[in-house]
């Protein structure tokens, strides 16, 4: 699935990536005070530094900010989790290096992310289906990861159990964010990274059985 082009009259790709990061950050403070419907692009301009005529030079309409805020966060949380070569060695190692990078950018981004959660529903047709592609892919990054450790030999699991897995390393990243006012009250990031990998390990590391299947009725 293609991008989806968000158009802009500057032809400087720098200027413009520079414009929309300002863009975004102003947008996501507005979208999570008074959410999406309610902030106007004037507002967002504001909040970003400048007039109202020079945010249409690099957008067209409301909906493009809430579109680059979405596609920033996954842009961004991908190259995190890339950045370490470590991850491809398939080494329970790896696995928790991986995880505690994800806790940690969840954490660093936690605004955006809930802004993205509450408001995504407000994307048009053509660019929901690739944001939440987006967030498949971040669900396949540790898919991979399981995946080379069963193929090492330091997992024993099956394909249905990696991928019920990686999506709940991807829900315990995302519920730092999301519980954050009630979890910060019982533990330190760091001790939530720690908490959450010995819970998942307890559970995989000595090779779970596979599941059984649900008698039907």
């Amino acid at each position: 699935m293609k991008k989806r082009e968000v158009q802009a009259s500057v032809k400087d790709e720098r200027l413009v990536q520079k414009r929309r990061d300002q863009m975004i950050k102003g947008a996501v403070t507005l979208f999570k005070q008074k959410g999406f419907h309610r902030t106007t692009t004037r507002e967002i301009a504001k909040a970003a530094g400048f007039s109202i005529g020079t945010l249409y030079e690099y957008i067209r309409t409301k909906e493009d900010v809430l579109y680059l805020v979405c596609d920033s966060i996954y842009d961004h949380v991908s190259e995190r989790l890339q950045q370490d070569l470590s991850l491809k060695t398939g080494t329970l190692a790896s696995l928790k290096l991986g995880i505690a990078n994800f806790f940690q950018v969840m954490d660093e981004m936690q605004a955006e992310v809930l802004v993205m959660y509450q408001e995504v529903k407000s994307l048009s047709k053509d660019a929901l289906p690739y944001v939440l592609k987006k967030e498949m892919e971040m669900v396949a990054m540790f898919e991979n990861l399981l995946a080379r450790c069963v193929e090492n030999g330091e997992l024993k699991l099956s394909d249905k159990q990696v991928e019920i897995i990686a999506h709940n390393i991807f829900v315990q990243g995302q519920m730092w964010g999301f519980r954050r006012w009630a979890l910060r009250k019982l533990f330190t990031l760091e001790e939530y990274i720690a908490l959450q990998t010995e819970i998942l390990l307890s559970g995989i590391s000595s090779g779970v059985s596979a599941p059984q299947e649900i008698p039907q009725k």
